[in-house]
C-alpha cells in the first residue's frame, strides 16, 4: 500500500449495519476499492481504528445519544469529505419514530432498568449535527451508487446520483404504474430513486425506503391519498417508516394529523 493512498474510514452510529454490508457486497469491486485506498476504520470488518485525518468518512446511522452527538463532531473535524449513507444517517431511520412521542415512555417499557439508559429524546440525521458533503439514500443503500460515489470522490469529481423520484425509474424500465393500474398505495411520486423501482417491478407499492426525493410535493401526494379513501392514520404511517425523521415526511405526517383533528373537532361541534 502506497503511503500516499487516500484514507477511507467507515463509522457506525444507531443502525443495523446494513449499509456497511453494502460495501462488502461490492465483492470483486471491493478488491479494487481496497487496492486504491487505505481503510483506516471499518467496524463490520475490523475493530482496529487508525488515527485521523481521513480523506473520506462514510457515516452510517443516526444520532441518538449524547456520546454520539460528541463523537460525530470529532469525526467531522478529522474528515476532509464526510458522506452520510443510508436512511438512518440521512433521515433518522425507523428509530426516528421516537421523535413523535415521549422517549421516556418507550424506555420504561423496553428496559428492565431504565436508569442505565442515556439517550436523547430524538433520533436525528447526521446533517442536523455537522456539515455533510454528500448523502446516499436507501435502506440499505444501493451498492452501485456507493461505488460511483467512492469513484467520484477519490477522483475529485461530483458523483452522478439521480435526484429524481422512483416514478422516473418506473418510466425508464417500462413498469406500469401500480397506483393507476391496480389502485395500490405507492410512495414512488415522493421517494428518492435508487432502488431500481424494486417494489413496483413486482406489483407492490413503494414503501419509501430511500426517503424524500429532491423537492417532493408531499402535500399534493397526501391529497391523492385522501382522494383514494386512505384513512388519515394510514397516510401518517406511510410517511413514518424508513425516513420518519426527514423534514419533508415528518412535516407532512404532522399536517395530516392536525387536519384530521380539525375535521373531528368540526364534526363534534355539529
Amino acid at each position: 500500500m502506497a503511503a500516499t493512498a487516500p484514507r477511507l474510514a467507515v463509522w457506525k452510529f444507531a443502525s443495523c449495519d446494513g449499509c456497511q454490508l453494502s460495501l462488502l457486497d461490492l465483492e470483486d469491486d471491493l478488491l479494487a476499492v481496497a487496492g486504491a485506498v487505505e481503510i483506516a476504520s471499518f467496524p463490520e470488518a475490523s475493530r482496529a481504528v487508525g488515527p485521523g485525518p481521513y480523506d473520506v468518512s462514510l457515516v452510517e446511522g443516526s444520532i441518538t445519544t449524547p456520546h454520539d452527538a460528541e463523537r460525530i463532531q470529532d469525526i467531522r473535524r478529522n474528515s476532509r469529505i464526510l458522506v452520510a449513507i443510508g436512511s438512518c444517517a440521512t433521515a433518522g431511520g425507523i428509530q426516528a419514530l421516537r421523535n413523535f412521542h415521549a422517549v421516556k415512555d418507550f424506555v420504561s417499557l423496553v428496559y428492565a432498568h431504565p436508569t442505565y439508559i442515556d439517550t436523547l429524546a430524538t433520533s436525528t440525521p447526521i446533517s442536523e449535527h455537522v456539515k455533510v458533503d454528500h448523502e446516499l439514500h436507501g435502506c440499505p443503500i444501493n451498492k452501485r451508487q456507493l461505488l460511483e460515489l467512492l469513484n467520484a470522490t477519490l477522483n475529485g469529481r461530483k458523483p452522478v446520483i439521480s435526484p429524481h423520484p422512483v416514478c422516473t425509474e418506473c418510466k425508464r424500465k417500462g413498469i406500469v404504474c401500480v397506483m393507476v393500474a391496480q389502485d395500490l398505495v405507492c410512495m414512488g411520486p415522493v421517494t428518492h430513486a435508487g432502488c431500481g423501482a424494486l417494489c413496483p417491478r413486482y406489483q407492490r407499492g413503494c414503501f419509501g425506503c430511500y426517503g424524500p426525493s429532491d423537492a417532493p410535493n408531499t402535500a399534493a401526494f397526501a391529497s391523492s391519498l385522501d382522494f383514494h379513501g386512505l384513512p388519515p392514520e394510514a397516510s401518517v404511517r406511510l410517511f413514518r417508516s424508513f425516513a420518519a425523521g426527514a423534514p419533508e415526511f415528518r412535516d407532512q405526517s404532522l399536517a395530516i394529523e392536525e387536519s384530521a383533528k380539525r375535521s373531528t373537532s368540526s364534526k363534534a361541534g355539529h
